[in-house]
């Protein structure tokens, strides 16, 4: 008997959808039933067999169901590629194609009834229903990836998901009217802007309008469908004056003022051109759900604005919802060429399910132009889609027709579903075009004539759905003129009465947060902030870092870390630098204030001086012995980032500027590391409170010192932190000891008000017997700007100042060489540089002839450009290595050599 005949018995649609789940995952079927099927996609590949030959070992109406199951696969992991979501060019032909020759059947087979449907929620159908069924799913509007998916309920939730009315919705007259009110306030924003300011730069959505619809949509089901209570929205320019009014509601009369170029009312900020402006405001909608929206601001650097608006969500995730994740929602909107040309979009998608990075899954939206400034998207990519990115965290992509209103509507509908209930990333492909040029001055027929012609012919998206609706039967004509001439008119209006402005305002960002912080200038930060706390509180915090929990047990040398920390503080007190730093953290936790750290191994530190993450060497549990402390009112997060600067510094200063509370630190591995987030520094630390008002301390620690280990890991680029310098944007220190570092910190806190903290930290002076502290210049002093030598004034004919690990090298030449006749003053703030303080410094030395700013680095780098401009009461001189074209020597003997004649430089007579 032949060995298949059991088949003939079997159901057909169960045989079906048992071999659609062994190509999704063959361990998790029955082993008889795989080994058949590995059987059967032998036979199917051994072209050595006939048909005949097939057809005698598999019963032909089974094998034809295969053939079927396939074809409905080829649908599912291919069908994106053949759908209509282009609305103004030919897609690419791809091959092979979804005809059904290519999968073994042929046009006899049309009207034969194939239980294979049943995998399709349609039960037993004809092939021909089937294919109109698959077309419908997979080749309409929207075109999905999610095949690569590799957790099994996923995939089921897409497939079951699409089945839903064969991936069209069904939408009432009231959502219908909904999607058209927003679509026409979109066409008819961009319309009147056009008129008005013919020329000006807007970045105009026209011919993406549906993006305005699609996060409406997104937003009222996030907080009435899901309990969403916030949402954080960060995107570039496409688009971003239709949001900001659109959808955040941000005054037309404040928007028609900006575009009037007005001077903005606050004199103590030079603000910013009106797209790159943030919002923060709250909407309820009808069911008394409400919900905050938080629009970021954002440079010219594009996809910057992605991890600031991730740390800002993970900020809000821990402070105000007690780190549950869906109570927030993030939402990047990204551009085609910026999401496939940028390289923090990798950072950031890598970061998607990191412990101290993931925000419970970010909706992604891409404004898809199909064209860069003028370049085609042919010459902006390899991969075939610009969301390919997408697939390195296996997310979803849906790819839709923004031409379609009702299929981006259904897809953003399916994203926030699936983010909900899986915590993970998706991303959604609007594919639309771009009426004007870059900027709306330039001409974009110089490099795409053919396209540009198609779309000066193309309906906008409200004209195309409003046909639709009136052809259906559920609007008329007057409805549409009534809608369009409603919202013109409220635009007329506030057009008006800017003209009335004599200036424009730059509104606060997450101003409720910032409630009791107030924005201060150059004399607060000189001003002195008592950051003293109580030896035996300091003493107690020892005993519990110091102290192996009950039940635990660390390997030997992390326990003899923890005897070693008891020693210095109840024994020699002889605090060392990574002592003080945990103190600091400490004491802050105590008073209420949380700490976070992240960067490449902070949890142990790069140079292993942490160590505030130790592991039961049983369990490797993870033990923050800092959180272990009964009496802490905050609590602290640090963790090891992915080997990422740009991406993960961008996501800490969303973090502290949602997050004012929080002693937040990103520390690079070595300080020139710095030089990948360089945007960041740029366009955010230094310069977002005079563009956007808005604080942030976050705090930048930053390894730095010549010790012989080459160009790249000696100097931390001290010279462009400087540069950056200006006004009261930042603050910039370098300290030489760690009670210095530990009110430092403190102070940072102390404050009311928040500027970012740029500090150049150690390496040798972590554990140099000299850099050394009492728990009582902890307990009872206080951060000092300058610190002054001891040795007598009366003697001194040379003052240097100098600053950092630097200080130790000059202090060991001058014990050896026995001078007093040269003291050396610590510069521990350069900025703002406290001028009373080193006058005062100056004036203690009556009989000085000489005044010398002393650096490691050579004279284009470090520090001394900026002291020559900025401390001009006395004619300063230097000593540093000569012009270079690197920070350092890679030859241990000539850095040694160049080391040494500055030392001598310092001490010449």
């Amino acid at each position: 008997m032949d060995k298949f005949s059991f088949l003939n018995a079997a159901h057909t649609g169960f045989i079906a959808d048992l071999y659609d789940q062994y190509l999704q995952n063959p361990d998790a079927v029955e082993p008889s039933w795989r080994s058949f099927f590995q059987g059967y996609d032998l036979a199917n590949e051994n072209y050595s067999l006939t048909d005949e030959e097939i057809s005698a070992q598999i019963p032909e109406e089974v094998r034809k169901e295969f053939l079927v199951v396939d074809l409905i696969n080829g649908y599912r992991t291919r069908g994106h590629l053949f759908t209509r979501t282009n609305p103004v060019r030919e897609r690419r032909k791809y091959a092979p194609t979804l005809e059904i020759e290519n999968f073994g059947l042929s046009q006899d087979d049309l009207d034969t009834t194939f239980n294979a449907g049943e995998i399709l929620g349609i039960g037993p159908k004809s092939l021909r229903e089937i294919i109109s069924h698959l077309e419908r799913i997979y080749c309409d509007s929207i075109g999905v990836e999610y095949m690569y998916l590799r957790n099994p309920e996923e995939l089921k939730w897409w497939q079951d998901r699409l089945n839903k009315n064969d991936n069209h919705p069904n939408y009432s007259l009231d959502s219908k009217k909904y999607i058209l009110s927003k679509l026409n306030q979109a066409v008819t924003f961009e319309s009147f802007l056009q008129t008005k300011y013919v020329g000006q730069k807007r970045f105009s959505l026209e011919g993406g309008e549906a993006l305005i619809p699609g996060i409406s949509v997104a937003l009222r089901d996030a907080a009435e469908k899901y309990g969403v209570k916030e949402c954080v929205l960060g995107m570039a320019h496409r688009g971003r004056l239709s949001t900001l009014v659109n959808i955040f509601k941000k005054p037309v009369r404040d928007m028609f003022s900006e575009f009037e170029g007005k001077d903005f009312e606050d004199e103590n900020i030079d603000g910013d051109v009106k797209y790159h402006l943030g919002l923060t405001l709250s909407k309820t909608y009808r069911d008394g759900n409400v919900i905050k929206m938080n629009l970021v601001p954002n440079p010219s650097h594009l996809e910057t604005v992605d991890a600031v608006a991730e740390g800002i969500a993970r900020a809000k995730i821990d402070r105000k919802y007690d780190g549950d994740n869906g109570k927030i929602l993030p939402i990047l909107v990204h551009g085609d060429a910026a999401i496939a040309g940028q390289g923090i979009v990798y950072e950031v998608t890598q970061m998607a399910q990191l412990n101290g990075y993931k925000t419970g899954g970010t909706i992604h939206v891409v404004v898809n132009n199909q064209v860069g400034f003028t370049t085609n998207y042919l010459d902006a990519r390899s991969s075939t889609y610009c969301t390919d990115v997408a697939k390195v965290t296996l997310s979803p992509v849906l790819h839709v027709n923004a031409d379609d209103a009702e299929a981006v509507c259904h897809a953003m509908e399916m994203a926030v579903e699936f983010r909900t209930k899986f915590k993970r990333d998706v991303f959604i492909d609007l594919l639309g075009y771009r009426k004007y040029g870059h900027n709306e001055g330039d001409e974009p027929r110089f490099t795409q004539p053919k396209l540009y012609k198609a779309i000066a012919k193309h309906k906008n998206p409200k004209d195309i759905y409003a046909a639709k609706l009136i052809e259906e039967g559920s609007i008329d004509e007057a409805y549409v003129k009534s809608i369009t001439d409603d919202f013109k008119q409220m635009l007329n209006e506030e057009f008006e009465k800017a003209k009335n402005d004599s200036t424009s305002k730059v509104r606060e960002f997450m101003e409720s947060t910032w409630s009791g912080f107030i924005r201060q200038q150059l004399e607060a930060m000189l001003l002195p902030v008592d950051t003293k706390y109580p030896v035996q509180n300091l003493q107690d915090i020892a005993k519990v870092v110091s102290t192996v929990p009950e039940g635990v047990k660390f390997v030997r040398k992390a326990e003899r870390i923890l005897q070693g920390r008891s020693k210095m503080v109840f024994e020699t007190n002889e605090l060392d630098w990574g002592m003080a730093e945990t103190l600091a953290y400490g004491s802050l936790m105590e008073e209420g204030y949380d700490v976070r750290i992240s960067g490449q191994d902070v949890e142990r530190g790069t140079f292993s001086h942490r160590h505030a993450i130790l592991r039961d060497e049983i369990s490797e549990e993870r033990i923050n012995l800092l959180n272990t402390n009964p009496k802490n009112k905050g609590q602290m997060r640090i963790y090891n980032s992915l080997l990422s600067e740009y991406g993960v510094l961008g996501f800490d200063y969303g973090y502290a500027m949602a997050f004012p509370n929080c002693l937040t630190i990103w520390e690079a591995q070595f300080g020139d590391f710095s030089n990948g987030a360089q945007i960041m520094f740029d366009q955010y630390i230094s310069a977002a409170e005079d563009k956007w008002k808005i604080q942030n301390g976050i705090v930048v620690l930053l390894p730095h010192g010549y010790e012989g280990q080459g160009s790249e890991h000696s100097s931390a680029r001290i010279e462009r932190y400087l540069q950056l310098c200006a006004e009261d944007n930042m603050t910039v220190a370098n300290c030489t000891t760690p009670a210095s570092f530990y009110h430092l910190l403190r102070r940072q806190m102390k404050r009311n008000f928040r500027k970012p903290l740029i500090v150049f930290t150690p390496k040798s002076l972590l554990r140099h017997p000299k850099a050394i502290s009492t728990i009582e210049e902890l307990a009872e002093g206080g951060f000092q700007e300058v610190i002054d030598d001891t040795i007598a004034p009366k003697n001194v004919k040379k003052v240097v100042f100098c600053m950092g690990k630097f200080y130790y090298d000059l202090l060991a030449e001058r014990e050896k060489l026995e001078r007093d006749d040269v003291a050396l003053v610590r510069v521990e703030q350069l900025f703002p540089l406290h001028e009373e303080q080193l006058q005062k410094v100056i004036d203690r030395y009556p009989n000085a002839e000489r005044y010398v700013w002393a650096q490691e680095e050579p004279r284009n780098m470090g520090a001394w450009s900026f002291m020559l401009q900025r401390f001009d009461k006395i004619k300063l001189e230097v000593a540093s290595r000569k012009y270079h074209a690197v920070p350092a020597a890679g030859s241990k003997a000539r850095f040694e050599k160049r080391h040494q004649e500055v030392i001598d430089q310092v001490f010449q007579k």
